[in-house]
């Protein structure tokens, strides 16, 4: 896969403060990314030095595969990494012109991206004149204006009420689908599960996880059953080489899975045992189940 970045021991000093430290990750061409961690755990600052806004103290990272310089690279990227700053009193398209010509691009593609961000009704409005919402979908639009190979994303939902960050998701899914890489930094866990493919976890500057958000922990996920037999059905499932760890509560016991199994296989072979259930699902740990056990081990 033509990768679009690639990040090796990066580390970024703030006097006695190390912000990010020897962090190493790479973006492959056609992903969604998300830099996923608690405020202070150095999102922000990453995004910042591969976009030259923040020297770095150590370490290197290359745009391309390291075939053309920063500067050149960056003119295939669009990014928000601020709160959106346009002029107050001038409509959308205005706005856009203007950005256009500071991005040395053509004008042609203005009503395209407004329609893509659902602002093309409100084209004429003025600035001033928008929620929360549309000014973060004008300022996707603006990034939007060269094309990118790559859009990335500071916390693009953040302060928005719940219909706001519904439509920026959307539109996060859209932009996508249309073969554009996306690398977005977010604190919110549901965020990176619903929109992104790909997850580098971080905290206190340091990197926890990279990879697939499904191979996060590689984990097999689990079942919820019930039964009128529960504690034959304990003992089956702790002689059974697929279980580990199982939780009983309120009648319903929690299996979690070792290996992969068919739910329709597991109810067979119950049936067989004579032990006949009234529930049985099967789930897969949420990313956020996943992410706790894998920061519990970690020092405060």
């Amino acid at each position: 896969m033509e990768k679009i970045l690639t990040v090796n021991n990066l580390t970024k000093k703030f006097g006695y403060l190390t912000a990010v430290k020897n962090l190493s990750f790479s973006i492959e061409k056609g992903n969604v990314y998300g830099i996923l961690g608690p405020n202070g755990s150095g999102k922000s600052t990453t995004l910042g030095i591969v976009l030259n806004v923040v020297n770095r103290t150590g370490g290197e990272f290359s745009w391309f595969d390291g075939n053309v310089s920063t500067h050149q690279a960056l003119k295939k990227v669009g990014a928000i990494i601020e709160r959106p700053n346009f002029y107050p009193y001038m409509t959308a398209v205005q706005n856009l012109k203007l950005v256009c010509k500071i991005k040395e691009v053509q004008e042609a593609k203005i009503e395209e991206k407004l329609e893509l961000v659902g602002l093309l009704d409100r084209k004429n409005s003025k600035f001033k004149t928008y929620s929360l919402g549309m000014k973060q979908r004008l300022a996707i639009a603006s990034a939007l204006l060269n094309d990118p190979e790559i859009l990335i994303l500071d916390e693009p939902t953040n302060g928005l009420d719940p219909q706001g960050i519904h439509q920026i998701r959307e539109i996060i899914k859209k932009i996508a689908s249309q073969g554009t890489t996306i690398l977005l930094a977010s604190h919110l866990l549901d965020e990176v599960e619903k929109v992104c493919s790909h997850v580098v976890i971080l905290r206190k500057g340091e990197k926890l996880y990279s990879g697939s958000v499904d191979g996060m922990l590689a984990s097999h996920g689990f079942f919820e059953l019930k039964t009128d037999q529960t504690e034959k059905l304990k003992s089956f499932l702790e002689d059974h080489a697929s279980f580990g760890e199982l939780k009983i509560e309120n009648g319903s016991i929690t299996a979690f899975l070792k290996e992969e199994l068919n739910p329709a296989e597991l109810n067979k072979m119950l049936f067989d045992k004579g032990i006949i259930l009234s529930h049985l699902v099967q789930r897969k740990e949420s990313l956020e189940e996943q992410f706790l056990t894998m920061t519990k081990n970690q020092a405060n």
